[in-house]
Formats: structure tokens, C-alpha cells, sequence
């Protein structure tokens, strides 16, 4: 039986499972870094643990293992990011008769690595991009699958993640370079300087579709996600459900990914990641194994709340709901408030939270945050202040109270992302659902710095 949960993370993430354990009456650990001790989230805590610098302190298996055991903690709650897919850590989780509130670490073993998880995902039924079977061996037999199945090729690291050690490529002598190249970053990065090569899919949506399993085996699936509105593969508004795909269409691809669960024994709640081409083909990317910042969506759009979910199924709970519950409830959508300058290229913006106002208050507007007035944006963490997320009932509704939302939303210290994000949303092709993973890089970016560039002229 969980009655005290450590939270493994920091910031909007481990505000959101405190609030979720309290209202389980359960209690709250927090750790914390010596840069985060002034947090909300440390405020919020029943107890809170120091265990390390800004540099390494979520990261520290050892502190935070002896924080767990030190408070007499049932479980640990990973968050994203951080040690969330590090499958050494599950495994010493479970050595210590502490609930991991995720899969098993020889789950997380397998698929955080790209190249088995394709493999795995492959052998159960799960149609997979047309790429190298297993690991690349040399240049040569990277040279020789890319001219099978033609030019442009993604080559990644095989432990590679969050869009580091990817690199297109569109002919055999950038390959040649690309292959060294991605090598050595791999093995600097990773420690792992094993690569795969997938063909290069560019006009593509990027759909995901995230599901939970209990410890009885009943697998249930969620609306999907869009998540095609990234830059350096880095998600800046996400939305559920996508307009693109019909009802049929979820449905079959819901049930690939129940069956997949089912076939690598999954617990817990994970994504799988698509590329979906013009023809609506479904393609394999890759497997999160562990809660996703835009999961907010999803629970908006499904009406669950999957941060109690994962709890439950690690106390080893029945699910509360069926499938029959979780059909598409509306439309929603998510921006993400970063810390960082657009018309600088995006440069993560440090600093002292003079004073901020959040558009609180009226129906179908959520907002996560871990900040408040007063507090720090650190340099040595993620950008991301806040997510804004509407719900309603369509997506051109949503978008009319994100915006208003976001125009209210004022905060001053730091610069934002906000005026891109209002431009994003009044954008023609987002709003007809017309836009690939490529879009705002390559078209909407462009234009926007135009427009501005013009505007200070």
C-alpha cells in the first residue's frame, strides 16, 4: 500500500504529483537542488530533501534512492526527463523495495533504446519506418541500406533522445561525414556510439498516442495527440484530438498500440510516437516510457487524470475506467510559456520573476506552472515556465479563449514566447490543421522574422 510518494523531479511536474498525492491523501517528498530551495514545489511538499548542486541533483541516484529510504518512502515518482527512462534507476528502485511508478527497468531497458524498441515494436505487429534491421555495423552498410531504400535517410544514435544525435542526410558523401560525425557526438553524449539509419519521412505529421496498463493486463488508449508544431524537435503547441484522422482511423490505431502493451508486458502509462505520411501510413518512431509534459491534453480531452492513474496502477489498482469511457470529450489544446527570446533565436532567458499574472478564472483554461511571483528562472534547467492549456469544444473556440488567455497572461523579469505563440495560433495552416513537423521551421519561422525584422526597420 503507497501512503508516501518521493517526487524524483522538479518544477511544474512535481507541483502537479504533490497536488495529485494530497488529493489522495497521500504525503509528498520532494528533493530539491540548492539553486530550486526556494520553489514552490519544495513549499508544497510534506517534506523536502537537499540532495545535491544545480548540476547534478536530479540526477544523483544515490541521494535521491537514500532520501526515499531516509523518509520511509513507498514509491518514487519520476516525472519526464530527468531519470524518468533511466533504467539502471528503476532497477535500483525495485532493489529497494521502492515502487518505481512506471514500467520495470527491463522495459524501460528495452525500449529506450531505438533500434530494440523498433525491433520489439516490429515483432508485434506495429508498422515500423523502412530503415537498417538492428544496429549499424560500418559506413558501408549505412552507404548500402540508404541507397535501398533511397536518399533522404535519418541517421540517430541509438541512445539518443529530446532531438540530440539526429542528422539528415541526402547523399552518400554526407553521409560519409555524418556518420563519423554522429559517432563521436553519440559516444561524448551517451556514452553509446551505436547508430541506426530510418528513411527520412519530411512531410509528415507527428502524431502520438499515449495508453496505460494496469497489473492485470487491461490496456486502455487515449485520444491522440498532434504534436506536429515543433522547432529543433522540440514541441511548442500540442493539441488533441488531431483534425487529420478520422474515428476509424484512431480506433485501428489504438488497438496496434493496446496490442503492442499487451506484448511487452507494459505497466503503467507510455507513448507511442508516429509519423503519419499524406496517405495517412502510421510509422513507429519511438516509445516514452514515463508521463509527457503534454499529457495535459489528453486528460482534458479523455476527462482522466493520469498523474492519479499512474499512482493507482502502481499500488497495483484496478483502472477505474474502460475504454468505452475515454472516447474523444471535445477539443484541446497546449502552449508552452518558455523563458527565452524568439527574436534572438531563442535564447534561454534567466532571471527574477518580478511579478506575473495568469488569465485564472474562467471555464476550460487550465494552467500548470511551479512559478509564482518572486521566483527564479535558473539557467541550469529548462526554459519552460508554464503550459497553458484551453479545452472546449472545438478546436476554433479553443483557440479564441487561448488567445484572449494568452494576451492576458503578463509576466515580468524574463523575456517569453508569448507574441510567438498568439501569431502561432492565428496562423491559417495551424488553424485548418494544414501543417507538418516541418512547418515552423520552415515556413511559418521565416516569415514571422520577416515580419518583425520589418517591423523594427
Amino acid at each position: 500500500m503507497i501512503k508516501k510518494v518521493l517526487i524524483a523531479n522538479r518544477g511544474e511536474i512535481a507541483v502537479q504529483i504533490i497536488r495529485s498525492l494530497h488529493e489522495m491523501n497521500m504525503k509528498a517528498v520532494a528533493i530539491y537542488s540548492t539553486a530550486d530551495a526556494e520553489s514552490l514545489f519544495v513549499d508544497l511538499a510534506d517534506e523536502a530533501v537537499c540532495v545535491g548542486g544545480p548540476n547534478d541533483a536530479y540526477l544523483n541516484i544515490p541521494a535521491i534512492l537514500n532520501a526515499a529510504v531516509l523518509t520511509g518512502s513507498d514509491a518514487i515518482h519520476p516525472g519526464y526527463g530527468f531519470l524518468s527512462e533511466n533504467n539502471e534507476f528503476a532497477e535500483l528502485c525495485e532493489k529497494c523495495n521502492v515502487k518505481f511508478i512506471g514500467p520495470s527497468s527491463s522495459v524501460i531497458d528495452l525500449m529506450g533504446n531505438k533500434s530494440n524498441a523498433k525491433t520489439a515494436m516490429k515483432n508485434n505487429g506495429v508498422p515500423t519506418i523502412p530503415g537498417s534491421e538492428g544496429f549499424l555495423n560500418s559506413f558501408d552498410e549505412a552507404k548500402k541500406i540508404s541507397n535501398e531504400i533511397g536518399y533522404p535517410v535519418m541517421l540517430k544514435a541509438a541512445a539518443g533522445g529530446g532531438g540530440k544525435g539526429i542528422r539528415r542526410v541526402d547523399n552518400d558523401d554526407e553521409l560519409k561525414v555524418a556518420y563519423e560525425d554522429t559517432k563521436r557526438e553519440s559516444k561524448l553524449s551517451y556514452g553509446d556510439d551505436r547508430l541506426y539509419l530510418e528513411k527520412d519521412i519530411s512531410d509528415a505529421k507527428h502524431i502520438e498516442m499515449q495508453a496505460i496498463r494496469d497489473q492485470f493486463g487491461k490496456a486502455i488508449y487515449f485520444p491522440e495527440r498532434d504534436c506536429s508544431l515543433q522547432r529543433n524537435h522540440q514541441k511548442i503547441i500540442e493539441e488533441s484530438p488531431s483534425l487529420k484522422l478520422s474515428e476509424q482511423e484512431r480506433t485501428e490505431l489504438g488497438q496496434i498500440v493496446v496490442k503492442a502493451m499487451q506484448g511487452i508486458d507494459y505497466e503503467n502509462t507510455g507513448t507511442f510516437e508516429f509519423l503519419m505520411d499524406r496517405n495517412h501510413n502510421f510509422y513507429f518512431m519511438e516509445m516514452n516510457t514515463r508521463l509527457q509534459v503534454e499529457h495535459t491534453i489528453t486528460e482534458e480531452v479523455a476527462q482522466v487524470e493520469l498523474i492519479k492513474s499512474q499512482i493507482m496502477v502502481a499500488n497495483g489498482d484496478h483502472l477505474p475506467y474502460d475504454q468505452k469511457d475515454c472516447k474523444v470529450k471535445g477539443y484541446a489544446i497546449e502552449c508552452r510559456i518558455n523563458a527565452e527570446d524568439p527574436k534572438n533565436n531563442f535564447i534561454p532567458q534567466a532571471g527574477k520573476i518580478k511579478s506575473v499574472r495568469f488569465p485564472y478564472g474562467t471555464m476550460g483554461v487550465r494552467i500548470d506552472s511551479g512559478i509564482e511571483s518572486g521566483s527564479v528562472i535558473s539557467p541550469y534547467y529548462d526554459s519552460m515556465i508554464a503550459k497553458i492549456i484551453v479545452h472546449m469544444p472545438t478546436k476554433e473556440k479553443a483557440i479564441n479563449k487561448m488567445l484572449r488567455a494568452l494576451t492576458e497572461f503578463e509576466i515580468e523579469g524574463v523575456n517569453t514566447n508569448r507574441d510567438f505563440l498568439i501569431d502561432l495560433l492565428k496562423d491559417q495552416c495551424f488553424n485548418s490543421g494544414d501543417f507538418n513537423n516541418n512547418y515552423i521551421e520552415s515556413t511559418f519561422l521565416k516569415e514571422w522574422m520577416k515580419k518583425n525584422e520589418d517591423k523594427q526597420v
